[in-house]
C-alpha cells in the first residue's frame, strides 16, 4: 500500500544518511509523522503514542518502532521488511514506570549502538521533554546532538512524484473552497458550513479520494476577522461581514492550502477594500517576479516593495514551505519567506505564499500554493485570486 514505490523511498534513506555523515551522526531516531511518512511510507493515526524510526548508517532499512497494535499498519503501509519492525507491549503505553524509549534503547544497545554519536528530533511535537530525558538516562555512554529538521530539509526538494500528489491537492483544494463559498451565507451557522467543507475535503474530487488536512478549516467572521487561526462556532453568519478562510486540499497527506477572504454582500467597507486591492495586486506582483536562483528574503523584500506605496505593514512571514504532513502544522518547518532566510529557491521547491492581514479594523487572507519549476513556477490550483462577494 506504499504510495511510491521502494526504489523513492530507499533514495530518500540514502539522502537521510549523507546529510547524517555531513553532521557527525551514527543514529537518527526520527517521530515526526511526516518524517516516518516520508521515509517509509508508514501511515497511521499513531503519533498520540511515542513511536520513531532509527536509522542507522550500518542498516539499509530503518527500524520502525511502535506500539504492538500498529505494526500490523507498519506493515501494511510501509515499504519495510518484517525483520525492521519492532513493537513494544501495550504497558509501554502512558505507563508511570515504563517509556518507550526504554524499549528503544533495549534495541540500540542489543545492537551495539548505545556507544554512538545519535540525533534526536529536539524541538517537534511528537517527541518530548521525557523521551529525551528517558533515553539519556538509559543510553549513558551515547553523545546525543539535534537533528531536527534533518529531515525536513531534505523534503524540501520534491520528487516529481511528489509534485502530481500535491497538484491533486490542488484539485481538491477548488472544491473545498468551492464547497465554503456555495455554502457560507447570511444565517447558515458557522458549524454547518465547517461540515460542508470538511466533507468536501474528504470526499475529494471523482478521480481522488481527500485525506484529512494538518489543520482543519479556520474560519474567522465578523470581530473574529482580526486575527488568523480560529476555527468555527455555532453562531450565524451575518450581512455585510467578512470571512476569513485557511483551508487545504489534501491527497495522501500531502497539501494544497487554500485560503480566501469572502464579503457576505455587495459593498465592502471603503478599508477592506483597499486592503484586499493593495495585497492582492502585490501576491500578484511577487507571482510575476519569482523565479528559481532568488532567495527567500528576496522573494519577502519583493512583496514588501510592491506594497511600499501603502500603509499597510505585514510583521510575520509571507510563507513558508510545504508538503507531506500530519497534524497539527502543514508546514514544513524550513523555509520562511521573510528577511534573513537566504534559502535559494530551486525547481521542484512547493511554497505557501500568504500575505494575511489582522488589524483592528479590517482582516483580509489571500494565498498562492505553487511549486518551483525550471524558469519560474507553477500554480498547484487554478482559483481567481481575489475578495469574493456573496450577495445572496
Amino acid at each position: 500500500m506504499s504510495v511510491f514505490t521502494k526504489q523513492e523511498y530507499m533514495e530518500r534513506v540514502k539522502k537521510t544518511k549523507q546529510s547524517m555523515q555531513e553532521k557527525g551522526m551514527d543514529l537518527l531516531i526520527i517521530s515526526h509523522p511526516a518524517n516516518m511518512n516520508y521515509l517509509t511510507g508508514y501511515d497511521g493515526w499513531s503519533f498520540y503514542v511515542h513511536q520513531c524510526l532509527v536509522i542507522s548508517l550500518e542498516e539499509e532499512q530503518p527500524l520502525w518502532i511502535g506500539r504492538g497494535m500498529d505494526a500490523n499498519g507498519a506493515r501494511i503501509t510501509s515499504y519495510l521488511d518484517d525483520e525492521h519492525i519492532f513493537e513494544y507491549a501495550d504497558d509501554y503505553v502512558q505507563s508511570l514506570v515504563k517509556h518507550p524509549m526504554h524499549f528503544v534503547a533495549g534495541l540500540i544497545k542489543e545492537r551495539r549502538w548505545g556507544s554512538k554519536t545519535i540525533g534526536v528530533e529536539m524541538d517537534q511535537f511528537y517527541f518530548t521533554h521525557r523521551s529525551y530525558v528517558e533515553l539519556e538516562k538509559s543510553l549513558p555512554n551515547a553523545s546525543f546532538v539535534d537533528a531536527n529538521a534533518l529531515v525536513n530539509w531534505i523534503r524540501v526538494v520534491k520528487s516529481d512524484q511528489e509534485i502530481e500528489m500535491m497538484k491533486r491537492a490542488g484539485q481538491i483544494a477548488v472544491k473545498v473552497m468551492d464547497a465554503a463559498k456555495n455554502s457560507i451565507k447570511p444565517g447558515v451557522r458557522e458549524c454547518d458550513a465547517a461540515a460542508r467543507i470538511v466533507q468536501a475535503q474528504y470526499a475529494g474530487t471523482e478521480q481522488y479520494g481527500g485525506d484529512y488536512p494538518a489543520i482543519v478549516p479556520l474560519i474567522m467572521a465578523g470581530e473574529a476577522t482580526k486575527t488568523p487561526h480560529l476555527t468555527w462556532s455555532d453562531t450565524p453568519f451575518v450581512k455585510d461581514e467578512a470571512v476569513l478562510l485557511e483551508l487545504s486540499g489534501v491527497y495522501k497527506h500531502y497539501h494544497a492550502p487554500i485560503a480566501r477572504t469572502i464579503f457576505l454582500g455587495e459593498n465592502p467597507p471603503k478599508l477592506m477594500q483597499e486592503t484586499a486591492d493593495i495585497v492582492t495586486e502585490g501576491l500578484q506582483a511577487t507571482l510575476d517576479w519569482i523565479r528559481p536562483g532568488v532567495t527567500a528574503e528576496e522573494v519577502e523584500a519583493k512583496w514588501r516593495e510592491a506594497i511600499s506605496h501603502s500603509t499597510i505593514v505585514k510583521e510575520s512571514r509571507l510563507g513558508y514551505s510545504i508538503g507531506v504532513n500530519y497534524p497539527p502544522d502543514w508546514g514544513e518547518h524550513t523555509i520562511s519567506f521573510r528577511p534573513g532566510d537566504k534559502t535559494i529557491l530551486v525547481p521542484n521547491m512547493a511554497i505557501h505564499l500568504i500575505p494575511g492581514i489582522w488589524y483592528e479594523n479590517v482582516g483580509f487572507e489571500i494565498d498562492a500554493s505553487i511549486y518551483m519549476t525550471d524558469d519560474g513556477y507553477e500554480p498547484l490550483y487554478d482559483y481567481p485570486i481575489d475578495m469574493m462577494l456573496v450577495k445572496e
